[in-house]
C-alpha cells in the first residue's frame, strides 16, 4: 500500500541530489580533514565546499558556521556554550527562554538552572505566539542567553525573532534562534537578523540524519561543549562528517534555490486538506491550532483536533490507511504525555488528547491531501458511530 507522507517536521527523506553529493563524497576513499596528506587536504576541500556554500545561502560568513551532530547537538551547544561563557565574562546568570521550545532547548535550559542560572519562560497568546511586550519585561541586564524559536514545530506559529533579538542585542544578552524548521521555508538573512546563534539541521530539507549546522556570530561569548580535538577553530571537537555535510550542503542548496515553490505547494496542499474536512466532517468537528494567518505562520505544518477522539486511536487508524502523521514532536512520540505547546498556548483537555500534526515537504500533493481528508471522514465516522 503506497504511503502517505505527512510527517516532515519529524524528518523529511533524503533528496536524490543529496544522496548522490553523500556517495560522491564518501566513494573518494579515506579522508580526514585534519590529516595533512593527500587524503585529508581533499576531505578539508570538501568541508570547505559545504561551509561556503551554507554561508552563501545564510549570508554569513564561513567560518561562523560549526557543524554539528544536528538540531539538538546546536540547541545544546549554543545554550551551555553561550550562557557559560557569558557568566564567566561578565556576571550575567540569567536565561530566557519560551513556553513552547523544543525540549532540545527547555531541557539545556532546565540543566543550567540546576547549576545556578536562573530561568525565565516566557507564554505564549492562544496562537502559540510569543508576545513582545513580555519580553521586553524579561530582557534585563542580567539576561545571558535569549533563546527563542523561529518557528514552532508543533503548530508553526512564526516567533517575533527580530523584535526580541533587538531587544536582546541592546541588553547585551547573546539571541539564540533554533530555525530547524523554517530552513526551507523561511529567508534567512543572518547579515540582517539580530541573532547570535542560530541552529539548524539537514534531515527536514531533504538531507541526512545525524547532521547540522550552529552559527555563531563573531565576537559572541561561546565556549564549546565538546572537548578534544581542534575541529571547527576549537567550537566542536570531533572529525566531521565530510560526507553528510557535503549532503547537507546539497540539500540547502536546492531547498534555497526552490523555496518559492516549496512554500507555494505546502500551502496547496495545506488549504486542500482543510477544505476538504470542511466539506467531508464540517467545520465544527475539527479545531485548528495555531495560526490561521500564513503571515503567522509556517506554511507546511497544520495542527489539527478532533475532540472526542484520542490522537493515540486516530494515528493507529491513519497508520493502518497508509497516512503517516504525529501527535507533536517526533522527540516525544513516544510519549503520553500531552503537548507542552498546545498547554501553553491554553487548549482544554479534550482538545490536547486529540490533537494531530500534518506536516508537508517534497513529494506531497493535492490528491494525497484530497484522499487524507477522506480517509479522516471515514475514521472519525466509524469511531463516532461506536
Amino acid at each position: 500500500m503506497p504511503i502517505i507522507y505527512f510527517d516532515h517536521a519529524a524528518t523529511s527523506p533524503m533528496r536524490p541530489e543529496a544522496i548522490g553529493a553523500y556517495a560522491d563524497a564518501a566513494a573518494r576513499g579515506p579522508g580526514n580533514p585534519s590529516s595533512q596528506h593527500a587524503g585529508g587536504r581533499a576531505a578539508r576541500a570538501m568541508l570547505t565546499a559545504a561551509r561556503d556554500c551554507l554561508a552563501n545561502i545564510l549570508r554569513c560568513d564561513p567560518g561562523e558556521l560549526v557543524f554539528t551532530g544536528g538540531g539538538t547537538e546546536g540547541d545544546n551547544a549554543a545554550l551551555y556554550g553561550a550562557a557559560r561563557a557569558q557568566r564567566l565574562r561578565t556576571g550575567r546568570d540569567r536565561i530566557v527562554t519560551t513556553a513552547i521550545e523544543h525540549h532540545a532547548v527547555l531541557g539545556a535550559c532546565r540543566k543550567l538552572e540546576a547549576e545556578g542560572f536562573k530561568l525565565t519562560v516566557l507564554p505564549v497568546d492562544g496562537e502559540g505566539i510569543v508576545p513582545v511586550a513580555a519580553a521586553e519585561e524579561a530582557i534585563k541586564d542580567d539576561v545571558a542567553v535569549v533563546s527563542v524559536m523561529y518557528g514552532n514545530n508543533e503548530v508553526g506559529s512564526l516567533q517575533p525573532v527580530r523584535e526580541i533579538g533587538k531587544l536582546a542585542q541592546e541588553r547585551g544578552a547573546a539571541m539564540h534562534v533554533d530555525a530547524v524548521q523554517a530552513l526551507g521555508y523561511e529567508p534567512l538573512d543572518l547579515g540582517a537578523l539580530p541573532v547570535d546563534l542560530l541552529s539548524l539541521s539537514a534531515h527536514k530539507i531533504g538531507g541526512p540524519q545525524g547532521v547540522g549546522a550552529l552559527y555563531v556570530r563573531k565576537g559572541t561569548p561561546f565556549e564549546s561543549t565538546a572537548r578534544g580535538g581542534s575541529q571547527e577553530k576549537s567550537r566542536r571537537a570531533g572529525t566531521e562528517n565530510v560526507a553528510g555535510i557535503a549532503a547537507f550542503a546539497k540539500a540547502a542548496e536546492l531547498a534555497a534555490a526552490g523555496l518559492d515553490g516549496r512554500r507555494g505547494q505546502a500551502e496547496a496542499v495545506r488549504a486542500k486538506l482543510l477544505s476538504e474536512l470542511d466539506a467531508l466532517i464540517g467545520a465544527d468537528a475539527y479545531r485548528l491550532n495555531g495560526p490561521t494567518d500564513a503571515e503567522k505562520r509556517l506554511p507546511h505544518i497544520v495542527n489539527v483536533s478532533f475532540p472526542g477522539l484520542s490522537n493515540e486511536t486516530m494515528l493507529m487508524n491513519l497508520d493502518l490507511s497508509g497516512v503517516a502523521a504525529s501527535a507533536g514532536s517526533a522527540c516525544t512520540a513516544g510519549s503520553l504525555q500531552p503537548s507542552h505547546v498546545l498547554i501553553a498556548m491554553g487548549l482544554e483537555t479534550h482538545f490536547l488528547q486529540s490533537a494531530i500534526r500534518f506536516s508537508f515537504g517534497m513529494g506531497n500533493n493535492i490528491e494525497e491531501a484530497e484522499k487524507t481528508a477522506k480517509i479522516i471522514a471515514t475514521i472519525t465516522k466509524r469511531l463516532r458511530n461506536r
